[in-house]
C-alpha cells in the first residue's frame, strides 16, 4: 500500500501537483513512518510548495533514519539556504559531498554559502562605521569590529552602537533584497511568490484587477520593485488574497475558470488552454494519469451501425444479384430454404430453386448457360 501510494506521489510531483505529492507521501509515511526514503521525498514536496521549515525538520529525519542518503543532506541545504541559514546549510553540503564526492552541486553550492556568509559578516562589519563615523563608542566594553570573531559579538556591537549614535540618522534594521518570482498553480488558483527578505508589510501594495495583478515594494532608501503583469487568465478580485512573510511576499490568484495556465503572463501567441478536471482524494486536488484499462465498447450499437450500412449500400453485377439472393434467403420459410440449398448444391451452382415439391423428390440436374457445357472433373 505505501509503494502504491508513493509511486503515486511521484507522478504527481512530476505533474507539478506538490501539494498532492505532499499529502500522499504523508499518507505513505503514516503506513511506513521508518521510511528515510519517503521523508526525503516530502522534504523536496515542501520546497516546492516553500514551507522551508517543514522540508528541514523532514529531512533530518530522514537523516536520522539514514545517515548515508546524500540526497538528504542536498535537501536540507537546499531549504536551509532559502531560510538564509548558510552555516547551518553548509555544514550539510559538507556531509553530503563527503557521501557524494562526484556530485558537483554539493561544491558549487558550499562555494555560494561561503560567499553569501562573507557578504553578510562583511556588512555586519562595515555597519557601525557607517551609522556614526564621528562618534566614537568606548571600548572599554565592546571590542573593536576588527576582533570580532562571532556573529554574536557582532550584534552586540550594533546594538551599543546604535545606542551612541542617537545624532546620526537610524539605518532600517532590515536588508532589503528582492531575488525573484516564481509562480504554480492548481486547478482553482495560482501561486506567486515574490522573494523579498526583510520587508515590512506597509511597505507592500498589491492590487488585483480582472486580469492584472499590481505588486509595488517601496522602502525609504531603496530602488522601489514594481510588478504588474497582464495576467494569462482572468481572476476573481474579491477572492485573491496576499500574505507578506519574513523571506517572500506570497500571493494566492484565483482563477474565474478551472484552466491550466501555461504561463503567468498573457502573451499574444499563448495557446488556449484546456479546462482542468481534477479528481479528488481527500478533499485535495489530484490529477489523472492514462490507464491501461481498455474502453468499453458498445457492441449492439456497433453492430447496429454495421447493418445500417450494408442495408444502405448500393451494389452492382454479381454483388447485387448475391445479395438480392440473400435477402431471399433471409426472409424465406425452411421449406424454401431446403429447396435452394438442394437445388444449389446438385446443380453444381446453376440452378437455384425456391419450390421444394420440385425439387425435394429428385434429383436437381445442372442447367449451364447457353453457350456453355456441364464437365465432370475426375480426381
Amino acid at each position: 500500500m505505501a509503494t502504491d501510494l508513493e509511486k503515486k506521489a511521484k507522478e504527481a510531483f512530476i505533474d507539478d501537483y506538490f501539494e498532492l505529492a505532499y499529502d500522499l507521501y504523508s499518507q505513505a509515511i503514516e503506513i511506513s513512518p521508518n521510511s528515510a526514503e519517503l521523508f526525503a521525498d516530502r522534504a523536496q514536496a515542501s520546497i516546492k510548495l516553500q514551507n522551508f521549515t517543514e522540508a528541514v525538520a523532514d529531512a533530518n529525519r530522514a537523516i536520522e533514519l539514514e545517515p548515508s542518503m546524500s540526497k538528504a543532506y542536498w535537501r536540507k541545504a537546499t531549504a536551509c539556504m532559502k531560510l538564509e541559514e548558510y552555516e547551518t546549510a553548509k555544514v550539510a553540503l559538507e556531509k553530503g559531498a563527503s557521501l557524494a564526492p562526484g556530485d558537483s552541486r554539493f561544491t558549487n553550492l558550499i562555494k555560494e554559502c561561503e560567499e553569501r556568509i562573507a557578504e553578510e559578516t562583511g556588512e555586519l562589519q562595515k555597519q557601525p562605521l557607517e551609522t556614526g563615523p564621528t562618534n566614537v563608542v568606548s571600548t572599554n566594553n565592546v571590542q573593536p569590529a576588527t576582533n570580532i570573531s562571532s556573529t554574536e559579538d557582532v550584534e552586540t556591537v550594533m546594538d551599543v552602537s546604535n545606542e551612541a549614535a542617537m545624532a546620526a540618522p537610524a539605518r532600517p534594521k532590515y536588508r532589503f533584497q528582492i531575488l525573484m518570482h516564481e509562480f504554480y498553480q492548481k486547478p482553482e488558483e495560482v501561486v506567486v511568490t515574490v522573494f523579498a527578505k526583510g520587508i515590512p508589510a506597509k511597505n507592500v501594495t498589491v492590487d488585483f484587477g480582472e486580469q492584472i495583478l499590481s505588486v509595488s515594494i517601496d522602502v525609504p532608501g531603496e530602488e522601489a520593485y514594481h510588478f504588474q503583469p497582464r495576467l494569462f487568465g482572468k481572476i476573481i478580485p474579491a477572492k485573491c488574497r496576499y500574505e507578506v512573510l519574513s523571506t517572500k511576499v506570497e500571493i494566492r490568484l484565483a482563477k474565474a475558470e478551472p484552466i491550466q495556465w501555461s504561463s503567468l503572463e498573457f502573451s499574444k501567441g499563448a495557446v488556449v488552454p484546456q479546462r482542468v478536471n481534477p479528481p479528488s482524494v481527500s478533499g485535495s486536488p489530484r490529477p489523472t494519469y492514462p490507464s491501461s484499462k481498455p474502453t468499453r465498447v458498445d457492441w449492439d450499437k456497433l453492430e447496429a451501425q454495421v447493418k445500417k450500412e450494408e442495408k444502405e449500400e448500393k451494389l452492382d453485377g454479381d454483388a447485387a444479384l448475391n445479395k438480392f439472393f440473400q435477402e431471399i434467403y433471409a426472409d424465406a420459410d425452411e421449406d424454401t430454404r431446403r429447396a435452394m440449398k438442394k437445388s444449389f448444391v446438385e446443380s453444381n451452382g446453376t440452378v437455384l430453386s425456391t419450390n421444394w415439391k420440385e425439387v425435394g423428390s429428385k434429383k436437381v440436374e445442372g442447367s449451364p448457360p447457353d453457350g456453355m457445357e456441364m464437365k465432370k472433373w475426375e480426381y
